[in-house]
């Protein structure tokens, strides 16, 4: 079995709740958010990242603004919805419920 296979999926399935819960903190470029994601060892490319967050506006969980940038083409920041941080505490919960069993799960297994 391929193990890099398994861990890019798992991570692949929790892209969007990291996504969210960074931008929640503040309204992120598509480089912060890469930068942000890869600071927390979660390495994310722009092809991975620009259908996703299209997916989230497409949701009306992500709005965008426009800014004019100094140092090339105006930008687009993204900011979290009220319908993304309703789902963001629905995830935030999920998440906590998920963790709570794999760690119970994994420390029955080891005695």
């Amino acid at each position: 079995m391929n193990t890099e296979n398994t861990k890019a999926q798992m991570r692949k399935g929790i892209l969007e709740f990291c996504i969210l819960s960074l931008i929640q903190q503040r309204e992120m470029y598509v480089s912060d958010l890469i930068e942000s994601l890869k600071k927390g060892r979660l390495d994310v490319v722009e092809g991975t990242l620009y259908p996703l967050l299209t997916r989230l506006k497409n949701g009306e969980f992500l709005a965008y603004r426009w800014e004019e940038s100094t140092s090339g083409p105006p930008r687009k920041y993204y900011q979290i919805t009220e319908k993304g941080s309703l789902f963001l505490a629905e995830l935030q919960t999920t998440w906590q419920e998920l963790t709570d069993s794999v760690n119970q799960i994994i420390s029955n297994s080891q005695n």
